[in-house]
């Protein structure tokens, strides 16, 4: 049996690192059952509705598993049938529904993703990864009925994405309103003493709650983390803004990614993202130039991703680009089909752009470069060679072939 790890800087340290935002009921019962010894049961629930996650998805499996080292039992749980569902939280309609076989893709994904952040392969506490469908797919009618009596259509109706939407006179569907309630049936099936959840999750966290006291007769506690929110802009990580930094990246661009954030973050990056003590991040934090301390947390955190090695040779790769204004050693090469092309044809074929009308605003915003010469027209079809480097943007490169 995992001995319970009590010691009192670590905990404290855990509850006030600024990762967690609020404790429900009461941050300072949960700070005592935490010293007390007692084994407890966390999880995370994530709907895997898209294919890649970003460091504010990572903060939350790095918090499981600070948990999970003081010898806690933890769950990541996978809403394969909550994601079929759609949870309304933050949405101003309705979502679009998946099929369980497009979660399950992202759930491959994912779980790939998250083994740098969490010991799977600890032989004697591992973390263990559940799936709601295996028994939420199996409740009844009588079952559902059941549940429902324990809510209210005047405490769902509250939750403030449903007031707004009435409000905007659009429709909220019938299935987003038993969301919460499914979500809850979550801790009674999994027997919970804790659930981490974003503050955009709490309603869905106290839902489980009230099901837990009420069904297993015991308390559940809630912890809602950070989403790690720019504190100047209020800004979230997000892939179709460019403005989070993604885990299925190579070590080169994720490390240019976190580069490239506002300098507001580097310590809140630091502290959600990293392993580093409290009081080592403030020292690195004391630096005269934060280009500084932004070299030593992308260090820290593509380390966690791809390793020591490939992280310094990012980092060198980064330098080798950005200080000295040269090209990255490990270009790809690749084979086009004609050596004469236009340029806008050439990027397609690249696939460094989406569309042909990306890459003409890719170009006439000076983005596109051929052996470090800007392209000017993309008009003019242009002569290719073997060996010539096409460049878009800081960071992406191909040599052609």
């Amino acid at each position: 049996m995992t001995k319970i790890n009590t010691d009192k800087q670590k905990i404290q340290e855990l509850l006030n690192r600024g990762t967690i935002v609020e404790v429900l009921p009461k941050k300072n019962d949960f700070a005592k059952k935490l010293l007390s010894g007692e084994k407890l049961r966390f999880y995370i629930g994530f709907d895997a509705t898209a294919p890649t996650l970003h460091l504010s998805h990572a903060k939350n499996f790095i918090l499981l598993e600070k948990f999970r080292q003081l010898g806690h039992e933890v769950i990541v749980l996978f809403g394969d049938f909550t994601a079929r569902i759609g949870d309304p939280t933050g949405e101003s309609k309705t979502r679009d529904q998946l099929t369980r076989k497009d979660v399950l893709a992202n759930v491959k994904k994912w779980k790939e993703l998250i083994k740098p952040l969490m010991a799977f392969n600890d032989k004697k506490n591992p973390p263990k990864i559940m799936y709601n469908d295996d028994w939420l797919a199996k409740l009844n009618m009588e079952d559902l009925i059941n549940l429902a009596s324990n809510f209210t259509v005047q405490q769902t109706i509250e939750r403030d994405m449903f007031q707004k939407r009435l409000k905007a006179n659009k429709p909220i569907g019938l299935h987003e309103f038993l969301y919460p309630m499914m979500q809850g049936y979550d801790s009674v099936a999994m027997d919970v003493d804790v659930e981490i959840c974003g503050t955009d999750q709490i309603f869905n966290a106290l839902a489980g709650r009230t099901l837990q006291r009420k069904l297993n007769n015991r308390e559940k506690f809630v912890v809602a983390v950070t989403l790690m929110e720019n504190p100047k802009t209020g800004e979230l990580m997000s892939k179709s803004k460019g403005t989070g930094v993604f885990l299925d990246t190579s070590a080169n661009d994720m490390y240019g990614q976190i580069m490239s954030q506002p300098d507001e973050m580097i310590e809140i990056l630091f502290t959600h993202n990293t392993y580093l003590a409290l009081d080592e991040i403030k020292q690195i934090m004391k630096a005269d130039n934060p280009k500084d301390a932004k070299v030593r947390l992308a260090l820290e955190i593509v380390t966690i991703f791809h390793g020591e090695k490939k992280a310094k040779a990012a980092a060198e790769n980064f330098v080798n680009i950005f200080a000295k204004k040269g090209t990255p050693d490990d270009i790809a090469e690749i084979k086009i089909s004609n050596k004469t092309i236009s340029p806008i044809d050439l990027l397609v074929e690249l696939k460094f752009v989406s569309s042909k009308g990306e890459a003409r605003r890719l170009i006439d915003g000076n983005g596109m470069k051929i052996n470090n010469v800007k392209v000017a027209n993309w008009k003019d079809d242009i002569s290719l060679k073997s060996g010539d480097i096409v460049q878009t943007g800081k960071r992406k490169f191909a040599k052609v072939k």
